[in-house]
């Protein structure tokens, strides 16, 4: 027993919520993130250390900055570095310190006996997620040139985020089933507690074989074809100026949109965000017309943003194929 949380809840064995096929909470589920977390730890810990004056340099293998520095370097030096009153380094650091010891804590069954961490973890991995790739975004737009190490850590944070939405859901049915219940909803929130009609799960867990136990820690997050061809398409765009020589803002907006495919795509791979798949419609609708109110696009490249846009609308539309797991009442949104 915890102290101050839910007798009730605390001696309840079920881990699984109702309808599902699978708790969300495993450690095995949560091990992805841990592991992406830690690595994203020590990415922005050399990017702290550098910012901070402890190291003299730090590794680039790709991007040129200016004659003294190269792109890692002239990134987290910029303007838009320095705009943070900490290093944003340091920043990120601390914050992904918080992913690997939130996402440590908690038994199998912390989505209804602790909903307060899994919202809180919720937050540091996906809003905060979002905003920190939309920064490596804006990178090459407004700085004007890449950071290696900054891209690798955006891709850690990424990955986490299908990982994550799962949890998430369980705890909002959880808190919804227990009000209509009749319990409080707070005390609910931060205490957690029982609930009728929860299972366990017996899916076998690191005493299983190699892959049984990559299966389990991936359950919940699948990676349909179509999905893989809308992030390809993204990724295409990003390096558009490369292939077509576009000028701003066309090349921007092209890297920009295709940044963003990448993200969607990527989310969407967790089933119960299957839906988020439909955002890249309009960004498809966007690469059609964009020839048209942009300028810096040679006829070739305007024909290739048409194409490209039809294209990932045709790849967005269908859902792609389901695994066997279910959602108890959120199977209705995995459309």
């Amino acid at each position: 027993m915890m102290p101050g949380m839910s007798h009730e809840g605390m001696m309840d064995s079920s881990d699984m919520p109702p309808g599902w096929t699978y708790s969300p909470s495993t450690y095995l589920q949560r091990l992805p993130i841990i592991a992406l977390g830690a690595i994203g730890f020590v990415i922005s810990r050399v990017l702290a250390a550098y910012q901070l004056g402890h190291i003299d340099g730090v590794w680039e293998p790709f991007f040129s900055g200016d004659a003294v520095r190269n792109g890692t370097e002239y990134i987290i030096t910029s303007d838009v570095s320095k705009a943070w009153p900490i290093a944003d380094g340091g920043l990120g650091a601390t914050t992904y310190m918080f992913e690997v010891l939130m996402g440590v804590m908690g038994g199998r069954a912390r989505w209804r006996t602790m909903p307060w961490m899994v919202l809180l973890f919720g937050i540091v991995v996906v809003p905060l997620g979002v905003i920190s790739i939309y920064f490596i975004i804006i990178q090459p737009i407004v700085i004007g040139t890449y950071c290696t190490l900054c891209l690798l850590a955006a891709l850690a944070m990424l990955i986490m985020i299908p990982y994550s939405l799962d949890e998430l859901v369980a705890m909002g049915q959880f808190l919804v089933l227990n009000k209509r219940r009749g319990r409080p909803f707070w005390r609910s929130f931060f205490k957690g507690d029982a609930l009728p009609g929860s299972g366990e799960d017996k899916q076998s867990g690191f005493d299983s074989d190699l892959g049984g136990t990559i299966k389990s820690a991936t359950r919940g997050v699948a990676v349909p074809w179509t999905l893989v061809g809308s992030a390809a398409v993204g990724l295409w765009l990003m390096f558009s100026r490369l292939a077509f020589g576009t000028e701003p803002p066309m090349a921007d907006s092209d890297h920009l949109v295709g940044a963003l495919i990448v993200t969607v795509a990527v989310m969407a791979m967790a089933e119960v965000a299957r839906p988020l798949r439909f955002i890249n419609v309009a960004f498809g609708l966007w690469l059609i017309a964009s020839p048209w109110l942009l300028i810096g696009a040679a006829p070739l490249a305007s024909g290739a943003s048409v194409i490209t846009g039809i294209l990932l609308i045709a790849l967005s539309l269908p859902r792609g194929p389901r695994s066997k797991e279910h959602y108890g009442s959120w199977d209705r949104y995995v459309v």
